[in-house]
């Protein structure tokens, strides 16, 4: 059976990962800017701009910003902001050089395997630099909108 809300996701989810993922979840929501919502999209937590505010999407969907997973082999936060700034994710990178933390990272994705591989307060950061309009801007010259 699919899950279908947040709260059945995280429900679905074993007691160790459930606990990282709603840590994480804590931490996006920290520092998440006013405009983006909160849904269960792609089989993921994801924090997305609303078509409401948004409506010109390469596949009609809500654009998103982050979103949170519990994988087969480990936890994903996609930061959407990292991939889509090189000035963001070298930020990022150069931030956690500085921690002395190592981290598997993709082109948007930060995998980890425990809660304290990933330091919150980094994610809280991270998040919080788009604005909505930023974001969009962002979005719109990555597609040669702009």
């Amino acid at each position: 059976m699919a899950v279908e809300t947040i709260d059945e996701y995280l429900d679905s989810l074993p007691e160790d990962r459930r606990e990282a993922i709603e840590a994480v979840r804590s931490a996006v929501a920290a520092g998440i800017p006013e405009g983006y919502a909160e849904e269960l999209r792609w089989g993921m937590i994801s924090w997305e701009i609303p078509l409401e505010t948004y409506p010109e999407t390469y596949n009609g969907q809500p654009l998103a910003y982050v979103s949170l997973a519990s994988q087969k082999n480990h936890m994903a936060l996609y930061l959407m902001g990292i991939y889509s700034d090189e000035g963001n994710r070298a930020w990022f990178e150069n931030a956690l050089k500085e921690r002395g933390t190592k981290l598997d990272i993709g082109k948007s994705c930060v995998r980890f395997k425990r809660l304290g591989d990933l330091p919150l307060d980094l994610v809280t950061e991270a998040v919080g630099r788009f604005s909505v309009n930023d974001y969009i801007q962002t979005y719109e010259k990555s597609r040669g909108l702009a």
